[in-house]
C-alpha cells in the first residue's frame, strides 16, 4: 500500500486552522485537519465550474474572468482553455502557501496555469476585489472553502449573504455570470440567488467525470441589466425588512 506522506502545513490568515498538503504516490490532496477539501485525483467538478461559467458568456475572446480561490488550479487551467488570447483572469487566494504549492510541487499537474501572461494572481480576500469596481467581469467564478456551508472560514460566509450576492452582482456586466462550486445541495442559497436578482441554473456534477461524490454548481446569469443591486446604504437601510439566510 502506497504511504500517504505530509508535505507541508501553511497557516490561514486570520484563522488558527491551517491547511495540509499530503501526498501519496503521485496523487495529492489538501486537507483541513481531517477533512479533505480537494484532491488532485477527483478534479472534474472544479474543471466543469470553469467550463460551464464559460459556455454562459456571449464572447469569450477578450472576456475579463475573476476566480475566487486557487486550489490546485484545475479551474483556472480551464478557464484559459475556454477563453480568448484577450482575455484576462484574476486570481484571488487568501493563503499565501496555496499560491507557493501552486507555483512549486503542484504547478505541472493543470500545466502550470499561473504561468500563463493573461492571469494575475492577486494574494487578497476575492469579496475585497469585488468591491474594487462595478461591472468590471464576464465571470465570478468562485470556488471558495466548502462552498456556501464553509469550513475554513466564517468569514467567507459573507460572500455567499444577501449583501455579498448584491456586490457580486454589480460586478458582474450585463449578461455576466456568477458560478459557485459547493460540496452538497443548499436551497437557502438558491434562493438569496434569486432574490439578489440572478436568473438561476443549478448543476449536479460528479467529483470525477462519470463517478465521485455529486456536487453542486450554481450558474446565477445577470440577465436583466435593468435589475441594481442596492449599493451599501440602502443594504443597511433595508435590514430590518430583509434578513439573509
Amino acid at each position: 500500500m502506497i504511504p500517504r506522506i505530509l508535505i507541508d502545513t501553511v497557516e490561514i490568515p486570520g484563522e488558527s486552522k491551517k491547511l495540509s498538503l499530503y501526498q501519496r504516490g503521485s496523487e495529492f490532496s489538501i486537507s483541513i485537519g481531517a477533512q479533505q477539501l480537494m484532491n488532485s485525483r477527483e478534479n472534474g467538478s472544479e474543471k466543469a465550474l470553469a467550463e460551464l461559467a464559460c459556455q454562459k458568456l456571449p464572447d469569450r475572446s477578450a472576456a475579463s474572468l475573476l476566480i475566487g480561490g486557487l486550489g490546485m488550479g484545475f479551474t483556472l487551467a480551464t478557464a484559459l482553455e475556454q477563453t480568448g488570447p484577450a482575455s484576462k483572469i484574476v486570481v484571488a487566494e487568501l493563503v499565501p502557501g496555496v499560491v507557493e504549492w501552486n507555483r512549486g510541487l503542484l504547478s505541472e499537474l493543470a500545466g502550470a496555469p499561473l504561468q500563463d501572461k493573461r492571469v494575475t494572481m492577486r494574494e487578497i480576500d476575492v469579496a475585497d476585489i469585488l468591491l474594487e469596481k462595478p461591472s468590471a467581469y464576464d465571470a465570478i467564478i468562485l470556488d471558495i472553502d466548502n462552498g456556501p456551508a464553509g469550513l475554513t472560514q466564517k468569514g467567507n460566509d459573507r460572500l455567499y449573504s444577501m449583501e455579498g450576492l448584491f456586490i457580486a452582482f454589480s460586478a458582474l456586466r450585463p449578461g455576466g455570470v456568477l458560478a459557485v462550486w459547493s460540496a452538497g445541495q443548499d436551497p437557502a442559497f438558491t434562493k438569496r440567488l434569486r432574490k439578489a436578482g440572478f436568473q438561476v441554473d443549478e448543476r449536479r456534477i460528479r467529483a470525477n467525470g462519470t463517478r465521485g461524490a455529486r456536487q453542486i454548481i450554481w450558474l446565477a446569469s445577470k440577465v436583466n441589466p435593468a435589475l441594481r443591486a442596492p449599493n451599501r446604504r440602502q443594504s443597511k437601510q433595508g435590514k430590518g425588512k430583509r434578513r439573509s439566510r
